[in-house]
């Protein structure tokens, strides 16, 4: 698209679309119910104007709308540099956690004080602990399960024993 270069042809493109541009507006407020102003000057300066409103309470409207606008801008950089923050924090502590884990699986051992080492037995020796308690508390229900499935199994075996001299006893009567 460029700039029409004939004068005449260019007001009379010029007077058509803007006509087009305030049909537009005007069927924009009827069928929408849109408030609407539109302002248009001619490249002589000549003011063309719509509004199914003031033209000035429209401006208005807009103006405040975009104070809102900039000062939740503000409140969006506000919320930015806090999550930056936040985010900095949470990067320090995994930091630090990855470096307890590393203490914790034996690495990383030369920087800590015998203060610290001495902490890492301790908290070593709970989880320890914690882990063999665990794992014999499955062992008795391992162990409590198969003395369950021991008693059923004898259950079931003195059934069949009973059975099969049962059969034997009225085998040997046939003969």
């Amino acid at each position: 698209m460029k700039r029409i270069e004939n004068t005449t042809n260019r007001l009379v493109t010029f007077c058509k679309r803007r006509n087009g541009l305030l049909k537009k507006a005007y069927e924009l407020t009827v069928l929408c119910e849109a408030e609407v102003a539109l302002i248009v000057f001619s490249s002589r300066g000549k003011l063309y104007e719509f509004s199914n409103k003031s033209v000035n309470r429209t401006i208005e409207r807009y103006e405040k709308t975009c104070t809102k606008e900039i000062q939740w801008g503000a409140t969006t950089q506000s919320s930015l540099e806090y999550c930056q923050n936040d985010a900095e924090k949470l990067r320090r502590e995994i930091d630090i956690l990855a470096n307890t884990n590393r203490n914790l699986m034996g690495d990383n051992l030369s920087s800590l004080s015998m203060k610290e080492l001495n902490q890492l037995e301790v908290r070593l020796e709970r989880g320890i602990n914690c882990v063999r308690s665990k794992k014999n508390e499955m062992l008795l229900q391992e162990i409590e399960a198969v003395q369950q499935r021991e008693q059923v199994l004898t259950v079931e075996n003195q059934f069949l024993y009973n059975k099969v001299r049962m059969y034997m006893d009225i085998g040997f009567e046939e003969v």
